[in-house]
């Protein structure tokens, strides 16, 4: 796999850390200036643009959250006139009013080249066909990909969600190479080829896969590797930030590459917000340096990652950080115990008796909360005897009771009982907040 652009993914650590200096004490002076949320902020806490001097004072600076971003509905965290943005993004607004983003014409520009060099680290080139089966629109993540796609000169095939069966005959009429989808949806697609007839290893032409917008397993890595025959990467971006494009799996799979010339990240206990160091799982938090219209400053993703400096094979410089094993404000609490989805993801796919498809449910009788999984049924599952069905949902039960330390109620539902989609897949219902 190839390198789009050496002199920064490469680049020297002495040489970058001056990079990331320069271009901070340069952001911080803007925002100051130009946003009057962080002004005040950095007023509160006694602090002004040229107490800022090198990465090694971003502690001073205050955190941004995403309530901040609502609280200033819908421009008010923007650092540049209207007239100078070009494009508005936006999140879905799913668990409240929605983050709006802006980009200036440079913003657009270093996005594609962040970009093209995921789809670079991805094996794309000129000879590439990219199918973008992320959404197009307000989400950030189909033309992200399309930008990047068209900088590096590769054919963008621009399907965008959904039609599921119309997606797998252009994939195999137009000789796509590169798909980009959800994990989830990439799964979703697998189990329709084969509904289909159609044998992806032998009727397509796909090399690689970048897979993102969701946290996923490496047991589904290998799962959508298994059934599509291409190498999955994993992608991670958030709108805020700048949509996908912030870090990427080079084809070592051994942590995604950030793109640090751009962004400074950091590493916090989600609590205390003490900063961690390298090694230490804790909540994500990042720094926009290059980005004019909303540049964000010590933005907390609620992300939980790990993060380490170690050297990769591949040659790039860059940090690295693990797949998101979930979020500080999606943690469920059950019973006292902290859950994230992840975890029982994880050990469905290492059980093996079930399709990668499931649910919680979680309710509360009296005080008391509970938990249902459900799982679906493989097509060979389901034609099983009761026993054997009954014997599965007691193995996958025990495995997961043994890691989370959770009783907890498993029932296998028939194939294609839960819901799929293109986007991210729906994992909880927590019927706790609709009492």
């Amino acid at each position: 796999m190839g390198i789009w652009n050496a002199e920064y993914e490469c680049m020297d650590k002495e040489k970058l850390f001056e990079l990331q200096s320069e271009r901070l004490r340069n952001t911080v002076q803007r925002v100051y200036s130009n946003v009057s949320h962080y002004r005040q902020k950095m007023k509160e806490k006694g602090i002004e643009p040229g107490d800022i001097k090198t990465v090694h004072d971003l502690q001073k600076l205050p955190f941004t959250y995403k309530q901040d971003l609502r609280d200033t509905y819908p421009y008010g965290m923007f650092a540049v006139p209207m007239e100078e943005v070009i494009r508005i993004h936006a999140s879905t607004g799913t668990t409240g009013k929605r983050t709006v983003v802006g980009y200036t014409a440079r913003d657009i520009d270093n996005w594609a080249e962040l970009m093209a060099r995921c789809l670079t680290s991805a094996g794309a080139d000129k000879t590439s066909f990219v199918h973008v089966a992320y959404g197009y629109g307000l989400f950030t993540g189909g033309l992200g990909v399309h930008y990047g796609a068209e900088k590096i000169g590769a054919t963008v095939i621009p399907v965008s969600g959904g039609n599921t069966k119309l997606q797998i005959e252009i994939m195999k009429d137009f000789g796509s190479t590169i798909l980009t989808c959800t994990p989830s949806y990439a799964l979703y697609l697998a189990e329709t080829m084969r509904e289909m007839g159609i044998d992806p290893k032998k009727d397509l032409q796909l090399k690689a896969g970048i897979f993102g917008a969701e946290p996923w397993t490496e047991a589904m890595r290998k799962e959508i590797e298994n059934q599509m025959g291409l190498l999955a990467l994993d992608i991670y971006g958030l709108s805020e930030v700048i949509g996908p494009g912030v870090s990427v799996e080079c084809e070592n799979q051994n942590g995604m590459h950030i793109q640090e010339d751009h962004f400074i990240v950091e590493v916090i206990d989600p609590v205390t917000e003490e900063v961690l160091p390298a090694g230490s799982e804790g909540e994500l938090v990042f720094t926009c340096i290059t980005k004019e219209a909303l540049p964000l400053i010590r933005y907390r993703t609620r992300d939980i990652a790990r993060i380490t400096d170690e050297k990769c094979p591949c040659g790039r410089t860059q940090v690295r950080m693990s797949k998101v094993t979930g979020r500080s404000d999606d943690m469920l609490i059950i019973r006292g115990v902290n859950v994230y989805p992840s975890q029982i993801e994880s050990v469905l796919l290492d059980v093996g008796l079930s399709s990668p498809y499931y649910q919680l449910v979680i309710d509360r009788v009296g005080t008391l909360d509970s938990l249902e999984i459900q799982v679906e049924m493989t097509p060979e599952m389901f034609s099983d005897q009761v026993k054997q069905i009954e014997a599965a949902e007691k193995k996958i039960r025990h495995n997961i009771e043994s890691t989370l330390g959770l009783t907890c109620k498993v029932r296998l539902v028939e194939p294609k009982t839960i819901e799929r989609t293109a986007g991210k897949a729906k994992r909880v219902i927590d019927k706790r907040l609709m009492k």
